[in-house]
């Protein structure tokens, strides 16, 4: 993998990731595939908005269908019929969302599956070989995502386990160097904890750097902390990143909070919101978010957004997505859900254009302006 740096504006960066399987054009926002699917979109539909890379889920893929039966099938890509990049999470993020169902040691976490109740381990050594054999792109390490709020205490604990499990995982990938089962082309991110601890940040994000690896992470954002507190959580931890390699905030967010953390020096985002308000019938617009079940829409024969050129606003009206929603038909979470990932990609595009062009400031004014002064819908 190889990130160039082409432009900055301010800490805004325009840059491009450079893989086996194509060249992702950052910042870049990830479609989140879970289960190796984007929830209520194909492979096709995705490639028509034009999203460069997707994620699925290193816990949740190896409870179902489990990693050696995907590699037997050809691996990640093959699978899901997907021929662009994919990274995928390393279960982390499950040590904090699955926390009833878990218990953390220094070596790792053990789980209950949240299917069937059996239980499992991973740990550092054990998320890389899913990874591995999954075949992924980009592959995170596995870390302690600590809740919001937690004490110093706590959030030292997830710090030293976080950049204990990294030394392992660094370790355990020089040994398999040489290994042909391994695709070495595979890029690994570590992740950067420390809560809204400006100081727990700058110590984690310089003890990863300096075992080094391709790209780093902000951890441990959008677990419940007010806004303020994500923002002072990502701008500790890119002060200390370094330049040449990519950075990604992990799980954000809403579409104002994600220019204002492209303004603090992010490349790559991802966030499961565009497809699931879509799943309940609330779609993104440039004006705000539009709650398409409501009844003033019942006979109007415009599209979700004027001027949008995704495919769901090119060829249907709101009376008729209303129609399809309230009769629970599921080509109206559908469409909504392309017209809503489509808007997050073209925000992006924007984005880019606008780094490039020296007025990213001012392409956030205007955006904000818009989006946010509106209500949010019922």
């Amino acid at each position: 993998m190889k990130f160039e740096l082409l432009h900055t504006d301010g800490l805004a960066r325009r840059g491009r990731l450079h893989t086996a399987r194509g060249v992702i054009d950052t910042p870049v926002f990830m479609p989140v595939g879970t289960q190796a699917t984007v929830k209520a979109m194909t492979p096709d539909e995705l490639l028509a908005i034009d999203a460069q890379i997707i994620l699925a889920n290193t816990y949740h893929l190896h409870v179902r269908p489990g990693e050696q039966r995907i590699r037997s099938l050809g691996g990640l890509h093959a699978f899901c019929a997907w021929p662009r990049p994919i990274l995928t999470d390393s279960g982390g993020f499950q040590v904090f969302s699955l926390a009833k169902l878990r218990r953390i040691s220094d070596e790792g976490v053990y789980f209950q599956s949240h299917v069937d109740g059996t239980p499992l381990f991973l740990g550092p050594r054990e998320s890389l070989n899913v990874q591995a054999a999954l075949g992924s792109d980009i592959a995170m390490l596995f870390d302690e995502c600590p809740p919001w709020p937690a004490d110093e205490k706590h959030l030292r604990l997830a710090v030293e386990r976080t950049v204990q499990w990294a030394q392992i995982s660094r370790e355990y990938l020089d040994a398999h160097a040489d290994d042909p089962t391994w695709n070495m082309d595979r890029a690994h991110f570590a992740i950067v904890q420390g809560g809204s601890d400006e100081n727990l940040r700058k110590e984690c994000a310089e003890r990863l750097i300096d075992i080094g690896f391709d790209g780093y992470a902000v951890g441990g954002v959008s677990v419940g902390e007010p806004e303020e507190h994500m923002f002072l959580a990502v701008g500790a931890t890119t002060a200390h990143l370094p330049k040449d390699r990519p950075r990604y905030a992990m799980g954000l967010g809403m579409p104002h909070q994600i220019l204002e953390m492209v303004a603090l020096g992010i490349d790559m985002f991802d966030c499961v919101l565009p497809t699931r308000m879509a799943r309940h019938g609330t779609a993104f617009t440039k004006n705000g978010m539009v709650n398409l079940t409501q009844s003033k829409f019942a006979d109007d024969s415009g599209p979700i957004e004027e001027g949008c050129e995704c495919y769901c606003c090119k060829k249907f009206s709101r009376a008729y997505i209303r129609h399809l929603l309230k009769s629970h038909e599921i080509l109206g979470l559908r469409l909504v859900s392309i017209h809503n990932l489509y808007f997050y990609l073209n925000l992006m595009r924007q984005a880019r254009l606008a780094i490039e062009q020296d007025r990213f400031r001012v392409f956030v004014e205007r955006f904000n302006k818009e989006f946010c002064s509106s209500e949010m819908p019922e």
